[in-house]
């Protein structure tokens, strides 16, 4: 039987929220405290019960950033690859998330007061950086390979400079060492909350100029040719991909490779249209985000592995093959 793409569309949308729906079942019954669906779903809405409570505090906060996090990340891959017309780029191998989580560690560690305001900090980080790989790569226009080089240099100073930070001994740095290392195991619904109020506001605004995104992909003489501010487009754009890398930086730490693999993914199932490959990206990515975190709990159990380890040992092979497989385009 042949699908037609109007339905391997549909198809895609359907299986992977069954599949995040799977997963995040299976992840909720996922370590030292299991109980019964049964008694899942009776102590989450009919009686107290201590087991179901524990999970609730513990791990469910843990599953939504997650998710969340996951989301946003992979929206902000397809910004920033619309913007910089470069399948290569992602928030973390450019240097935004080392940009945003470095002026988050700083906030949390030294100015604790301000925790509430973070997101706003690391959006100031990350928008930091991302100025300076736009000035630095742009030269008659943005070239795929410079951008990827100015951003991994930014991105190593950065990273230094959270390693140098994350190197102080004490317990006021704790929490943003934890911050530095991408460590959700102990989030709570404040953390939840946080994230989420940000995050929507992102989403939102990627879903309001997702038709807009489509014109990135053409020419700027033809973009201008239908009345189209190309320059403003751009920054509003980079705005919005920014905004949704920082604030998970902010909340769950800065974690590469969901913005590379999980736009290229998406492409192949719906498509290059921007107004179905970004909700499609967000649900992929909340899977893959969840997977990822689901897999470092359960590899060495009892002991963990950060989902940010395994998104690099994943995605460092993957961005190798996507880079050999178009270096003639790069190339020059």
């Amino acid at each position: 039987m042949v699908i037609d793409m109007k339905g391997k569309k549909i198809l895609s949308f359907v299986i992977i929220t069954l599949l995040l729906l799977g997963l995040f079942a299976v992840s909720v019954n996922s370590g030292s405290v299991k109980v019964s669906y049964t008694q899942l779903l009776r102590g989450l809405f009919i009686e107290y019960d201590d087991s179901v409570a524990i999970i609730y505090d513990l791990r469910f906060p843990r599953i939504i950033i997650a998710m969340l996090s996951g989301g946003a990340l992979a929206v902000s891959g397809v910004l920033f690859q619309a913007v910089l017309k470069n399948p290569l780029a992602d928030p973390g191998i450019i240097g935004i998330s080392s940009g945003a989580s470095f002026v988050s560690a700083v906030i949390v560690a030294y100015f604790p007061a301000l925790f509430l305001f973070t997101p706003v900090f690391s959006f100031l980080g990350g928008m930091a950086a991302c100025l300076i790989v736009y000035g630095l790569s742009y030269k008659n226009g943005f070239s795929p390979l410079r951008i990827i080089l100015v951003g991994v240099a930014v991105n190593a100073v950065f990273t230094g400079l959270s390693s140098a930070f994350n190197s102080m001994g004490g317990q006021s740095y704790e929490s943003a060492s934890e911050l530095l290392n991408a460590n959700i195991s102990m989030k709570t619904w404040e953390d939840v909350r946080l994230l989420a109020v940000y995050v929507v506001i992102g989403l939102i605004f990627a879903f309001v100029i997702a038709g807009r995104c489509n014109l990135l992909s053409l020419e700027d003489k033809t973009v201008r040719s239908l009345g189209v501010n190309v320059t403003l487009l751009r920054a509003v754009v980079s705005v919005a991909a920014v905004l949704l890398a920082s604030i998970t930086t902010a909340v769950a730490g800065a974690i590469s490779f969901v913005g590379l693999i999980v736009p290229h993914m998406g492409r192949l199932l719906v498509g290059s249209e921007h107004k179905l490959l970004i909700p499609f990206s967000a649900l992929l990515g909340a899977f893959v985000m969840l997977l990822a975190d689901t897999a470092g709990r359960l590899i060495v159990y009892p002991y963990e592995i950060s989902p940010a380890v395994i998104m690099s040992i994943v995605g460092g092979p993957f961005f190798i093959i996507l880079l050999k497989r178009s270096d003639k385009t790069y190339g020059n």
